[in-house]
């Protein structure tokens, strides 16, 4: 006699959740996924994970409701099991949801990297880290110049960011900067493609990441995972390497699935040393040598850059920095208000007085960001929102430190300078001398 069915329901936030799901359960007959969750990101419940991505033991689709909604759902579907599929939380957080649904009498289950892992024909670098925040999108554009000097045609391949219709964004190539329009492309997609498509590189990304690889396979001889929200690479990498933050020290042991890639790392990064504390630093080096003593550490500054430095003196700033740095990656300040100090800044101008909609809600629901503006932008209204929230604020100059250029996706009415940042290693290894010896290894 067969089994009975389990009732399974994934706890996400429009990306892990999806790949669990399409790696491990969508042609599992034993376990029916009764509902995804979403938390974290705005607006990305009340959808339904379609038919077409489904497949045909889910002819209707899968509903995908608010987590707050999760201990009814235990109870109205008969759950037996609850899978958790997001990342960037504390562990004193991930116990919380444990305790939530262990009250409701269900399982709670975290899948690993061998069931959700795809293997890829060609060679894998991923890059992760262990915080949203940590400097891994200029690690990520190094290491893809590296090897496009070297020679390789190289791709990268995005942790999703499906936001809007997943249909649509099944599977997505961008190779142009026109193709961000084309696709629709959100404030926080916009920051992590432009930088790769400006520098040549083609980016993958989607909502399938087994038909994202079929397709980059086809064009690329190297693929970079490029990690996002500190979570696990979907695709088996052949090296591993991570991004720390001496900022967060101690965040590289407290924060999942952070934790898991520290200690997997075959390389770590111990950036902004140019700005963090000694001891800071030093504590970071010491969980390294207790918890993952084999990897590479590579000591690295990720400098920043200002056009017209010298418009910002003496004035009245209103920064703009990277959004989700600021809100889950809970870091009070980035780039944006290191150059603003850096090149004397009279005020830092604190923009809740005029902050609307969507925006408000984020300075009510992260009290700890500090006194700027993060570039929350997962849809049109957020957008708008922001846009709004900038007219409002009394200042003379915008300070912008996102990797988009924001000018071109709001309306700015006031003065602007863009603040950039790349990473710099100090000292050896470099990330080129580790990659040549890579490749050397690999393909020889």
């Amino acid at each position: 006699m067969r089994p009975p069915k389990r009732n399974a329901l994934i706890m996400g936030a429009a990306g892990r959740d999806f790949h669990n799901f399409n790696t491990v359960f969508r042609n599992r007959a034993e376990v029916r996924i009764v509902a995804f969750t979403a938390a974290q990101i705005p607006d990305i419940e009340k959808r339904r994970y379609p038919p077409s991505l489904s497949g045909p033991l889910y002819p209707d689709g899968i509903p995908i409701y608010p987590e707050t909604a999760l201990g009814s759902l235990v109870q109205e579907f008969g759950v037996t099991d609850v899978y958790f599929s997001y990342s960037d939380v504390s562990s004193r957080y991930l116990l919380e949801k444990a305790a939530l649904v262990m009250k409701e009498g269900a399982n709670f289950i975290l899948l690993g990297p061998s069931e959700t892992m795809l293997k890829s024909s060609l060679p894998v670098i991923s890059v992760c880290a262990v915080r949203t925040g940590c400097g891994k999108s200029q690690t990520t554009r190094k290491i893809a110049r590296i090897l496009k000097n070297a020679g390789f045609k190289t791709a990268v391949v995005r942790h999703p960011m499906p936001y809007g219709d997943l249909d649509r964004q099944r599977v997505q190539v961008f190779r142009t900067l026109t193709d961000l329009t084309r696709h629709r492309c959100t404030i926080e997609e916009m920051e992590e493609y432009e930088p790769h498509l400006k520098n040549g590189t083609e980016v993958y990304a989607g909502v399938d990441y087994g038909e994202v690889l079929q397709e980059v396979e086809k064009s690329a001889r190297i693929i970079v995972w490029d990690g996002g929200n500190n979570d696990l690479p979907f695709y088996e990498p052949d090296l591993e390497i991570v991004v720390v933050d001496p900022h967060r020290a101690g965040h590289e042991v407290l924060y999942y699935p952070g934790a898991v890639n520290f200690v997997r790392a075959d390389v770590i990064v111990v950036n902004k040393l140019d700005t963090a504390d000694p001891e800071m630093a030093e504590a970071v080096r010491k969980n390294i040598r207790l918890y993952n003593p084999s990897a590479v550490i590579v000591n690295a500054f990720s400098p920043i850059s200002v056009d017209r430095s010298e418009d910002i003196r003496g004035k009245r700033v209103l920064v703009v920095e990277d959004g989700p740095t600021l809100t889950h990656g809970e870091m009070e300040y980035g780039a944006g208000v290191v150059a603003a100090r850096t090149y004397g800044a009279a005020e830092l101008v604190d923009p809740r007085d005029g902050a609307v909609g969507t925006i408000a809600e984020t300075f009510r629901r992260y009290p700890g960001i500090g006194p700027l503006l993060p570039a929350m932008g997962y849809g049109p209204k957020q957008i708008k929102d922001l846009e709004r929230t900038i007219a409002a604020t009394p200042c003379d100059l915008v300070v912008v430190a996102t990797p988009v250029d924001l000018k071109k996706v709001v309306k700015i009415d006031k003065p602007v300078v863009k603040v950039g940042y790349e990473l710099q290693e100090t000292g050896h290894p470099t990330l080129e001398e580790i990659l040549n010896e890579w490749l050397e290894r690999m393909l020889r």
